[in-house]
């Protein structure tokens, strides 16, 4: 069988934590993700008096509508709706105008507005969140392609979970993150198979990460077949080619 050749030791990760001790370490690594271009953001405004604070929730795609939709159609128009960064990191909010934002976190921008709306409003409450969070997971798991996301933190292995989880070929001791951050692009590769991988930066994803699950030797050597080896090239290669376009269409 094809899978015979692939050791037990290759398909099993986190080998570096004993199984016969509990281990507590605290939670590292982890910062709230910043506000980048291209993102789009939900934010809306009450107060003691919400008809004060209407005019700072002024839709312009459904004039305030959206509830009379059914669910999918109201997920659909709250994108539209959303609050797009423009390349110059600013947001256009009503009445307050034109608001610098990247380079924030959510928590800062919400306090940001919240002083902003003060002169206008009585104990103004502000909620903003993504809408368009997601990560690209790619390479040996069971379903590739973009995950969206909706809690804004999310982690390298629930990524690959909501990917179907890694195939028996995926190389758990080479994973490749790609990450944009502040103009820069970065590329690390991760160890599944070392307990320390909770401890690394790129344990929490951000917006716009792109996972590559590398395949072992074994995915290769065990086709014989040169036509079923063709196609397990041509299957990397793909691979390949996807990582390209989810970096250049972001």
């Amino acid at each position: 069988m094809a899978s015979s050749c692939v050791s037990h030791e290759e398909l099993v990760s986190f080998q570096s934590l004993r199984a016969d001790s509990l281990q507590q370490t605290t939670i590292e690594g982890y910062t709230n993700p910043e506000i980048q271009p291209e993102d789009l953001l939900r934010i809306t405004v009450n107060s003691i008096n919400p008809e004060a604070a209407a005019p700072f929730n002024i839709d312009p795609v459904d004039g305030g509508q959206r509830q009379s939709g059914n669910g999918q159609n109201a997920q659909q128009l709250e994108l539209f709706s959303g609050y797009l960064v423009d390349v110059n990191g600013n947001i256009e909010f009503p009445i307050l105008g034109t608001i610098s934002v990247a380079g924030m976190t959510l928590e800062e921008v919400k306090g940001k507005l919240t002083e902003m709306l003060d002169p206008y409003l009585k104990t103004p409450v502000v909620n903003i969140r993504y809408l368009n969070l997601k990560v690209t997971v790619l390479g040996e798991v069971l379903q590739p392609g973009t995950v969206q996301i909706t809690n804004k933190r999310v982690t390298l292995l629930e990524a690959i979970g909501r990917a179907g989880d890694l195939t028996q070929y995926a190389n758990r001791a080479n994973v490749l993150v790609i990450r944009e951050e502040r103009g820069l692009r970065t590329y690390t590769r991760l160890n599944l198979q070392r307990g320390d991988i909770f401890e690394s930066p790129y344990y929490y994803l951000q917006q716009n990460d792109v996972i590559y699950v590398e395949p072992l030797p074994a995915r290769v050597a065990t086709v014989s077949d040169p036509a079923q080896r063709f196609v397990s090239y041509g299957t990397a290669a793909l691979s390949l080619v996807s990582i390209i376009i989810a970096i250049a269409t972001r």
